[in-house]
């Protein structure tokens, strides 16, 4: 019996995740984007490595391309945008770029109004 448990075990984690269980910031970006190109100098290499990035890994889509499998509430308009998603659903979303102290605040705000704890364990 303690072999089936074993198995059992190995079976469920190694079993694939379902596509939406997870978390991500979207940025939605397009080619000749000053705004995006500034985020990217100002926070880009910073995000991965705070809680926020840890919580929410940085996935990025242009504009102009294909569409990413998330239930946007509202159609993407402007670059950058970005949209926090929680297991396929947009929960909160920041539109442009208002800075660096306004990004981390805003972003913060999303974190909190959707309920999403962060990963302190950096």
């Amino acid at each position: 019996m303690t072999l089936l448990k074993t198995l059992i075990v190995l079976m469920l984690a190694l079993a694939p995740v379902g596509a939406h269980a997870e978390t991500f910031l979207l940025m939605a970006e397009e080619d000749g984007c000053h705004w995006c190109a500034r985020w990217n100098k100002e926070i880009a290499h910073i995000y991965p490595k705070t809680a926020e990035g840890r919580t929410a890994p940085l996935r990025r889509y242009n504009l102009h391309g294909d569409v990413p499998d998330v239930a946007f509430q509202r159609k993407v308009r402007f670059t950058p945008t970005f949209i926090l998603v929680h297991n396929g659903n947009e929960v909160g979303r920041i539109e442009g770029y208002p800075g660096e102290d306004f990004f981390w605040s805003l972003l913060g705000m999303m974190f909190s109004q959707a309920n999403i704890p962060l990963d302190k364990t950096g």
